[in-house]
């Protein structure tokens, strides 16, 4: 692949490339530290780690407009640092403190950040695509301009509400676009064992709008079908369902042995790392060295580290506010 041969959406400018790949690194560095948090018994609750599937998540977001909205899901902490969210406020909710983006609350899978468009995780398989739409619906009712982008997981696919959700907005012209992350694995099982259709995209036929296939480690692809479909949902011609095909490195939560996958299966994977990929395609194209790269994936990590000490600061949540925020 070469950038000079590809028509890039407008507001992707050099610097947006290589802030891109400092991004996979925030991402790819935070759970990566919250893996061993949670091996030290330092953070309660459970947790799903993206570890390996940073282009999907930075490629998506990055084709988006400030005012657009996201709804993540339970595998979200790459969605949420893509979207413009603090990785000292990430891990502070992480860790149940007050400076956390839901005051400790929500923990790993419910963080959410209004200000920056992003509707929140959850902890619900599917639980975020219905919610997508009701947003989708009020920016057309509302005439506010925004298009809603809904990442879920393989395993979304076989809930009713993606089906309902989907039916609904292609009817009503709805401005969504529907990312499925397809990481190979419903929990334990492949999707192969849960999905007769080849390809998950092929649903689309079925609602009569777009489905399209990318390659969910390289975010240029990613980044550009993704450009496409909102902004066709931006024109008001409706939703576009997009199977960014991508894997994986960690289990499905923190209590996964993984036994049902080889670790040859693993190792062929990472030896196609996204972030990787794209390092060498900026140093090809003059945009990056080998020392800028370096430099840029050291403050990564150290912005990371910043984090967890942030967090360790940030006071306990009182008993008092127990009961806040509580709305039934």
């Amino acid at each position: 692949m070469k950038l000079s041969t590809i028509k890039l959406p407008p507001h992707i400018t050099n610097e947006k490339l290589t802030d891109m790949y400092k991004e996979m690194w925030l991402i790819r560095y935070f759970d990566e530290k919250v893996d061993q948090f949670f091996a030290k018994g330092m953070i309660h609750g459970t947790t799903h780690l993206c570890v390996g599937q940073e282009p999907s998540a930075a490629g998506a977001i990055a084709a988006l407009k400030d005012i657009d909205k996201i709804t993540s899901t339970h595998r979200g902490h790459g969605h949420c640092i893509s979207k413009g969210a603090e990785a000292k406020g990430m891990m502070a909710e992480l860790f149940g403190r007050v400076d956390g983006y839901c005051k400790g609350k929500g923990g790993s899978m419910h963080i959410a950040d209004l200000e920056k468009g992003n509707l929140g995780a959850n902890g619900i398989v599917g639980g975020g695509i219905p919610i997508a739409v009701g947003a989708a619906l009020t920016s057309k009712m509302k005439k506010q301009g925004y298009v809603v982008l809904c990442f879920f997981g393989d395993g979304a696919t076989n809930e009713g509400s993606f089906h309902e959700s989907l039916n609904l907005a292609a009817i009503w012209d709805l401005p969504v676009v529907f990312i499925c992350e397809n990481n190979k694995y419903g929990m334990s099982g492949p999707v192969k064992d849960m999905t007769r259709v080849e390809n998950i995209a092929d649903r689309a036929t079925g609602y009569g709008i777009p489905g399209k296939v990318v390659d969910g480690l390289d975010v240029i692809e990613v980044m550009n079908e993704v450009y496409y479909a909102v902004e066709r949902a931006r024109e008001g011609k409706g939703p576009t369902l997009i199977e960014a095909k991508t894997y994986r490195w960690k289990g499905h939560s923190k209590s996964d042995a993984k036994k049902y996958r080889t670790r040859e299966e693993e190792e062929d994977w990472k030896s196609k790392d996204g972030i990787k990929r794209f390092k060498e395609l900026l140093i090809a194209e003059g945009l990056l060295t080998e020392e800028t790269a370096k430099k840029l994936q050291e403050e990564a990590k150290q912005e990371i580290e910043a984090a967890v000490k942030f967090a360790e600061n940030s006071p306990q949540p009182s008993f008092e506010s127990l009961l806040e925020d509580v709305y039934a």
